[in-house]
């Protein structure tokens, strides 16, 4: 179930809640298994098949962590179980999501042809194959604990992140579930900037995302089917992916922070203004925080990072954005968008060496281009796509039949550069019944829009 549904919203949260409430108050031993029994029945909600590979997989590396535990201890080498675990998670991942990318690559070599075996991908395995790896990652060097598996399970199923994030280490999320959420004292404050945080999510997504589909969907098809693209359409279709892919992932965010606060829950955030981002780098700290920090901490500083010179420094950056881009789908159009971000960064990096200066202003319009250029290999499905789209930029193509539709990107424009994150927004507000009535009316306004309009999954779901 979508958290942008009637089925969730309706149905779902609130016998949730209603659930974990009743286990909290009268049977606190309950509330974790409670909630992972929640977790799963949210996710099987999916795709029923795929249940067992989640608990299959939280079984696997639970049990490796404890027999690794167990082999430390008792002063045995175990050392091979955590590379042997972090090895096994991504060749289930790979056999899921990368198989009939692999066969593809192969099929360009003469005389081979493999058959595509079509697989359905799961949902959200690449981000609970990503929690697997840091704990096990942690645990093998002595920065993590053994847990009871309950509480594994629900760090890696927790329902709100299962699906699409955000990455939350085990040392920010593991002491939470032993609190008493409810009998905390700022516990009804909590509650409610969680209502607002879901209310502002849905908004994004629903009232500032969504309408972006018409703009941008219809063009990246047609440039798709061999179709030239005039440049009033092009840039629609190109600024308009900019502005949805934001409100629709951050807008998800959103939810799944304010979810999970209904649960008392903090997740780390994941998005920071980051279309205010002056260089390339900045933008990385500001836009999928939490993927952009795994990356950091457990691809390119094992590289080398910036400790073994300039030459280690700008490889281990292309690098880690070029896997990062093939973490994002199984395509060569994802990988050439991370390793033009790896790129990037290198060419910040010897900006930097050479001591130029870079304006403020020059700085984020550049970051901008360069960003809103490279979302087009992000969203088109190939790259004759994505070339009839740059043509069009570039004025190349005939002119568009039709003009530029500027409204909802405007809109949006103006949201994304404007004003602070919706987390630090609902934090600063001050509780009053007015700031209820209003949010409630909001929230009724997002129900309207949802039954009325199209409802468009979100965008990460797909990887």
């Amino acid at each position: 179930m979508l958290f942008n549904s009637f089925v969730f919203l309706l149905a779902f949260l609130p016998a949730a809640l209603a659930l974990h409430g009743l286990a909290e108050r009268y049977r606190p031993a309950w509330r974790l298994p409670v909630l992972l029994a929640l977790s799963f029945v949210f996710y099987g909600w999916w795709d029923p098949r795929f249940v067992p590979l989640l608990a299959a997989s939280i079984l696997v590396n639970w049990g490796v962590a404890r027999a690794f535990l167990r082999a430390r201890d008792g002063g045995t080498s175990g050392d091979w179980l955590i590379p042997a675990a972090i090895a096994g998670n991504l060749a289930v991942l790979a056999l899921f999501k990368y198989l009939d990318f692999l066969a593809g690559l192969a099929d360009l070599l003469p005389g081979v042809d493999l058959a595509r075996p079509g697989w359905v991908l799961p949902l959200g395995i690449s981000f609970f194959t990503f929690h697997h790896i840091m704990y096990l990652t942690d645990l093998r060097a002595g920065r993590a604990p053994g847990f009871g598996l309950v509480r594994y399970a629900l760090y890696i199923a927790f329902f709100p992140q299962v699906l699409a994030g955000p990455l939350v280490r085990w040392s920010e999320i593991m002491h939470q579930f032993e609190e008493r959420p409810y009998a905390r004292p700022d516990a009804a404050e909590r509650i409610g900037r969680g209502l607002m945080l879901l209310t502002v999510g849905l908004a994004k997504k629903v009232l500032l995302g969504d309408p972006l589909a018409p703009y941008v969907n219809p063009v990246f098809q047609a440039a798709e089917a061999g179709r030239a693209i005039g440049a009033a359409e092009a840039w629609q279709a190109t600024l308009g992916f900019t502005f949805q892919i934001y409100f629709d992932f951050s807008g998800y965010t959103d939810m799944a922070l304010g979810i999970a606060l209904l649960f008392g829950v903090v997740l780390p955030q994941n998005f920071d203004v980051p279309y205010r981002a002056a260089s390339l780098s900045d933008f990385w700290r500001r836009w999928h925080m939490t993927l952009s920090r795994f990356l950091r901490d457990y691809l390119y500083i094992p590289m080398g990072g910036n400790r073994r010179g300039l030459a280690i420094q700008v490889g281990a950056l292309f690098a880690t954005m070029a896997l990062g881009g093939l973490w994002h789908g199984a395509g060569l159009t994802f990988v050439a968008w991370g390793a033009l971000h790896g790129l990037g960064l290198g060419a910040g990096v010897l900006w930097r060496r050479a001591g130029l200066p870079m304006p403020r202003l020059l700085g984020w319009l550049l970051t901008g281009l360069f960003v809103v250029l490279t979302w087009v290999l992000f969203r088109a499905t190939s790259f004759e796509g994505a070339l009839r789209i740059y043509e069009g930029l570039a004025g190349l193509a005939p002119p568009s039949p039709t003009g530029f539709k500027w409204r909802a990107i405007a809109a949006a424009a103006a949201v994304a550069m404007i004003g602070p994150t919706a987390w630090a927004a609902v934090h600063r507000l001050p509780p009053s019944r007015a700031l209820a009535m209003l949010f409630a009316l909001l929230f009724v306004v997002v129900l309207l829009k949802i039954g009325d309009d199209a409802n468009y999954e979100f965008i990460y779901f797909q990887f």
